[in-house]
């Protein structure tokens, strides 16, 4: 099961290597003319070097880091280790930055056209087949996933840009007016950028999420240091290099390529007002203590699913067996909304939810990367984490739990079957330790599942309660009543509900993101954009002194 022969992973990397990733995509005719790389031809004895962009200049380092690829080890990326003296020229970068921003609705109003038509050209571009391409392909060589997954990253972000082309970025920052006591008093509500921000991005969405959340910060009229995660940022420095192409100045963001201790130098050295952050919750931590507060967060998802007791039809098992599978597994599991644990009624287990969901796992394999290598848990951490889930009374492997076979995926990577593993439910709630061991975020593909009757429901939405995070959810039925009582018990900012109830979802047409948290940030929508990027600012206007006024006789 999962198990790929030597001769597949072999021809898997040649497939990757070659941009292909499945039967179904085409040979890439070239390169965008704007693009410093080739990822066809990206291997260990043809590796590609990345630069800095800082204040309208792009620049190397004397320093850089090798990232491996992650498919086999070999170093074939070269990522300036940007340090020391060399981010002065970031520091300074941002100190230039007034605190009124680069616009507001004050202040260069024109710029708010100019975001619209960039993003107008930007979404055109990859409209086009042989930029489409390009980035699936840039996608799939630093973060290997199934190419329907690449598509629908590419598919997000030129959705997002059309969005917000012409007049979408001008009508975003639209603010409000409410009369005053008297005439000539008006109050004003403008949304105001915070200036000179940053912007951390994870590995496991390279394009859609560097996008999404850059693309704001400059709406809004603030000047950005983005910097990626070191396996992934040669997919962000590409788009930047088109945002070029498509007629952003290069001096409207820095693009940083380094190591945390110095990103974290650069935020806290420089008076940048507000860091945006995806990823791990530990970092998060760290990086609200720095910046005494000024983070806005979109880290960890344990994220949960219920299976309500009205499913239990062949028809309905079946395609919620399909969405967990696509919820846990897709990526490998490497995402902050992947289903995390699954809560299922006895109804639907009966029904067989978990034997058509070891099915469809079955179909999981490295060679067309519908499963691949897990980024930030190796396989020996992996397996040992499922041994302390072992370790509550009571629990079973229901599918999975094994490395993968005959597979050349970097030492330092996981390479491990799809998983699944039983806790019972009277086992997991029974102490604080044994749910902590449930209830621990591994980001791979790796779920928790247990069954409870009509008389657990209570239960359940006490194990909701203890969930540290609460970013994604789905209340699987099409019951109102139990709806109801799940929904107006939780707190997740983004929750699914109905027989189609998912945990993952690209943010298209929906905000995505925590709630219950007051640093959350949110993606995707202009809610989002005006919460994460732009902060109230109220302006009074008093201009017209009545006509009888005279001096108080009397001081009061």
């Amino acid at each position: 099961m999962m198990h790929s022969a030597a001769s597949k992973t072999a021809v898997a990397g040649r497939e990757l290597r070659r941009g292909v990733g499945s039967m179904t995509a085409r040979a890439m005719s070239g390169v965008p003319s704007w693009a410093t790389l080739d990822p066809d031809s990206l291997s260990g004895s043809k590796p590609c070097k990345l630069e800095n962009l800082v204040d309208g200049s792009w620049k190397g380092t004397n320093e850089y880091m090798n990232v491996p690829d992650p498919m086999n080890g070999e170093d074939f990326i070269q990522m300036p280790a940007t340090k020391g003296s060399e981010l002065d020229e970031f520091k300074n970068s941002l100190r230039k930055v007034p605190k009124s921003g680069v616009h507001n609705p004050l202040k260069n109003p024109d710029r708010y056209n100019m975001w619209g038509e960039i993003s107008f050209k930007a979404a055109r571009a990859l409209h086009d087949p042989e930029v489409e391409d390009f980035f699936i392909k840039c996608i799939q060589r630093t973060m290997p996933k199934h190419r329907a997954q690449a598509l629908a990253e590419v598919h997000v972000s030129r959705t997002f840009l059309k969005n917000f082309s012409g007049d979408g970025v001008r009508f975003m920052a639209r603010g409000f007016t409410v009369s005053g006591d008297h005439n000539g008093q008006e109050s004003r509500g403008y949304r105001w950028p915070y200036g000179p921000v940053a912007i951390i991005a994870p590995f496991n969405f390279p394009l859609e999420i560097p996008v999404l959340q850059l693309m704001g910060a400059l709406y809004m009229g603030n000047k950005p240091v983005i910097k990626g995660s070191p396996q992934t940022s040669m997919v962000l420095e590409q788009y930047v290099r088109l945002l070029i192409d498509c007629g952003m100045p290069p001096e409207a963001l820095d693009l940083l390529h380094a190591d945390g201790p110095e990103t974290q130098e650069v935020v806290t050295d420089t008076p940048v007002r507000m860091t945006q952050f995806t990823g791990s919750s530990g970092v998060a931590t760290r990086l609200l203590q720095a910046t005494t507060g000024k983070v806005k967060v979109e880290d960890a998802g344990f994220d949960w699913k219920v299976v309500g007791p009205d499913v239990k039809d062949k028809k309905d098992i079946e395609y919620v067996a399909w969405q967990c599978d696509q919820d846990a597994y897709a990526i490998s599991g490497q995402k902050c909304s992947a289903q995390s644990m699954l809560f299922c009624h006895e109804n639907a287990a009966e029904a067989g939810l978990f034997d058509q969901m070891a099915k469809l796992a079955e179909r999981r394999n490295l060679e067309d990367l519908s499963i691949g290598p897990v980024m930030s848990w190796s396989t020996q951490r992996i397996m040992e984490h499922k041994e302390r889930v072992l370790s509550i009374p009571g629990a079973k492997v229901l599918f999975g739990g094994e490395e993968l076979e005959n597979h050349t995926i970097y030492e330092k990577y996981g390479a491990v079957q799809p998983t699944a593993i039983f806790v019972p439910l009277d086992s997991m709630l029974s102490s604080e330790e044994n749910f902590e061991i449930a209830s621990t975020e591994l980001f791979g593909p790796f779920q928790i599942v247990t069954t409870y009757s009509d008389k657990d429901v209570d239960r359940i939405l006490e194990a909701c309660e203890r969930v540290p995070h609460h970013l994604t959810a789905a209340v699987v039925s099409n019951d109102p009543a139990f709806q109801h009582k799940m929904l107006a018990n939780t707190v997740n900012g983004t929750t699914y509900h109905g027989i189609r109830a998912r945990t993952t979802g690209a943010p298209a047409n929906h905000w995505f993101g925590p709630a219950g948290n007051p640093n959350g940030a949110g993606i995707g929508t202009p809610e989002a954009i005006r919460l994460v990027w732009s902060c109230h600012r109220e302006i009074i206007q008093d201009n017209l002194i009545p006509s009888d006024w005279n001096t108080p006789s009397e001081a009061t």
